[in-house]
């Protein structure tokens, strides 16, 4: 029997305060958030990443991404690790990039798990960020942790992903994968945040439908991932895999609509799948299939287990981030 949210998650804030939590791949926009807020609830956070992330009340360590060297130390005694790690898809699929995009997250999924076995006292828990996109791009079926998954790039990375942390998380630690949607947030100086993209374009008049506009767009709250993150950290009871995203998943141009309501631009250009493919490659540099596919994404499992969105709707969202 599940306990009630609110105790899951005092609990959760409880075991996470004071401990150590390293985050691997966390300088970018989600690291970055999830990094302010076990701060503010009394965690000790390292980012181990690449480059070094912007200033705050947190330690970094450089690492390579793949090679188990001196940064593993800071997994010694730490009380749990959530891997971020993987290079952005807001690129255009170039055969380079394609390889980029598997190995970024494979080879640092198996770095991590070399450099477990190598210490005394390794995190009780791992926590794995993976991607709703392995559901593939179901014109209307709403996807949930028992759906299959799809095919193309994405739904492969993210299998492959999934399976390196499967092959490389320990015995003894318990484990959570979060498959995460599109997440609404502030950027906060990283300079990844999707938003940053989607905002000047409403500004402008350009944020109207793309394409035909009905494909699926399945978002989250920064607010409520980071305490999926937390829950994930601290609840013993959570374990496996879940869906990340809010329960009202809406279409594309339901999407936009509510943004440019939040910037209060009342008009937005449609754009046809052409001109979104041309834009796209020539202007943004960038898929054109990120805007012109999309999935319905819900978790069944969190539902199960009692847990309460903060921001449900859009708007909401939309209104706390923009504010």
């Amino acid at each position: 029997m599940s306990l009630s949210a609110e105790l899951n998650e005092e609990a959760a804030v409880a075991a996470v305060c004071g401990r150590r939590i390293v985050i691997t791949g966390g300088s970018g926009f989600l690291g970055i958030s999830l990094a302010t807020h076990l701060t503010s609830l009394g965690a000790e956070v390292v980012i181990v990443s690449r480059s070094r992330p912007v200033a705050g009340a947190w330690q970094y360590c450089s690492w390579d991404g793949r090679t188990p060297e001196d940064w593993q130390r800071v997994l010694e005694g730490a009380f749990g690790v959530v891997n971020l790690a993987g290079r952005s898809v807001d690129c255009i699929k170039t055969p380079d990039h394609q390889d980029e995009i598997l190995r970024s997250r494979v080879e640092s999924t198996r770095a991590i798990g070399r450099a477990m076995r190598q210490l005394q006292t390794p995190p009780a828990v791992w926590v794995q960020m993976s991607t709703a996109h392995i559901y593939g791009d179901p014109p209307m079926a709403v996807c949930d942790e028992d759906s299959a998954t799809g095919c193309g790039l994405a739904p492969f990375v993210g299998r492959a992903w999934e399976e390196a942390y499967r092959e490389s998380v320990l015995p003894t630690q318990r484990q959570v994968v979060l498959r995460t949607s599109f997440v609404v947030g502030r950027d906060r100086g990283a300079g990844d945040s999707a938003m940053k993209r989607l905002v000047p374009l409403a500004r402008w008049g350009f944020g109207g439908r793309v394409g035909s506009g009905r494909q699926g767009f399945s978002w989250i709250h920064e607010t409520d991932m980071n305490r999926l993150f937390t829950l994930g950290l601290g609840d013993r009871s959570m374990q496996g895999t879940y869906v990340a995203s809010s329960p009202n998943p809406v279409t594309q141009s339901e999407f936009m609509r509510e943004l440019r309501r939040a910037v209060g631009m009342p008009i937005g250009l449609p754009a046809s799948e052409w001109m979104v493919r041309l834009g796209a490659r020539w202007l943004l540099k960038t898929d054109p299939e990120l805007a012109l596919y999309g999935r319905f994404v819900r978790s069944r499992r969190l539902a199960e287990a009692g847990f309460q969105f903060r921001y449900q709707e859009l708007q909401q969202a939309f209104r706390d981030v923009l504010s």
